[in-house]
């Protein structure tokens, strides 16, 4: 599949991504998307959050360690992405752990205003309405066709929907996109799914018209990426960091001729 021309986007425009994210993997969301040649900011605070929002090309929120205070400048975010019509994509990190959780996601998603949910196999089928549970921020087992869920989460929300894996789905109503590249290393980094998601910002916020696209074509990217930086460094810190190098140094020619997307049948 032809996605070159979505990673020309991001370097070409440098788009602006403004993180409301989860403080664990702040500094590694900054720097993946600095290494992508784009620009992150990360302003939390409710007084300036959704003026912040305003100057981007894209908002990045990840609900990985709430506070009501961080509630508040998310929902603010969204109202002014909204106006300006600018892509929010939501991580739903730990939907399905705590009743808490599924309440905020809740509440995100009822603004109207999510461009892409994003969320590993439970949290996307917990946001989906099944009974399913998230062992903290680690998948549950979820025994229905995440296919289906994803297109069906998709079409009620009127938003694309990427799940994450061993296999990425990113999913519209209609058609869902499969992408198979990455290595099973990525499992054993503390921020590689957060870090997804600020790619996944970047890609969209470079890319607005197709979000759905250029979502698969920044997971791809970002996968690509971590293919080559495990042939050089098998270990989970020395990855983590050729990680950042790799996508830094990946060329046009490396995701035209090594992704692994494909339209789900």
């Amino acid at each position: 599949m032809k996605l070159d021309h979505f990673l020309l986007a991001v370097r070409e425009k440098h788009p602006l991504v403004h993180h409301i994210t989860n403080w664990v993997t702040i500094y590694d969301c900054a720097q993946i998307v600095k290494s992508l040649g784009a620009s992150p900011v990360m302003a939390h605070a409710s007084e300036e959050a959704d003026a912040m929002t305003t100057l981007g090309s894209a908002l990045v929120l990840n609900i990985g360690t709430l506070t009501s205070d961080l509630i508040a400048s998310m929902k603010r975010s969204i109202e002014a992405a909204k106006h300006k019509r600018i892509p929010v994509v939501l991580d739903v990190c730990g939907a399905g752990a705590t009743v808490f959780r599924d309440r905020v996601c809740a509440e995100l998603l009822d603004t109207n205003g999510v461009t892409v949910i994003k969320g590993n196999a439970s949290e996307i089928a917990r946001v989906a309405g099944l009974s399913v549970a998230t062992r903290g921020v680690d998948t549950g087992h979820v025994r229905e066709d995440l296919v289906a869920v994803a297109k069906g989460l998709a079409k009620t929300r009127n938003a694309v929907v990427v799940v994450t894996g061993e296999r990425d789905i990113v999913a519209t109503a209609d058609t869902a996109y499969l992408v198979a590249n990455g290595h099973p290393i990525m499992a054993k980094v503390v921020g590689t799914g957060c870090m997804a998601n600020s790619v996944i910002g970047t890609f969209v916020g470079a890319s607005p018209e197709n979000p759905a696209l250029a979502a698969a074509a920044g997971l791809a990217a970002y996968e690509i990426a971590a293919e080559q930086a495990a042939a050089l460094c098998p270990t989970p810190m020395a990855f983590k960091h050729a990680l950042f190098d790799c996508l830094y140094a990946l060329t046009v020619e490396d995701l035209a001729t090594r992704n692994q997307v494909t339209v789900a049948a």
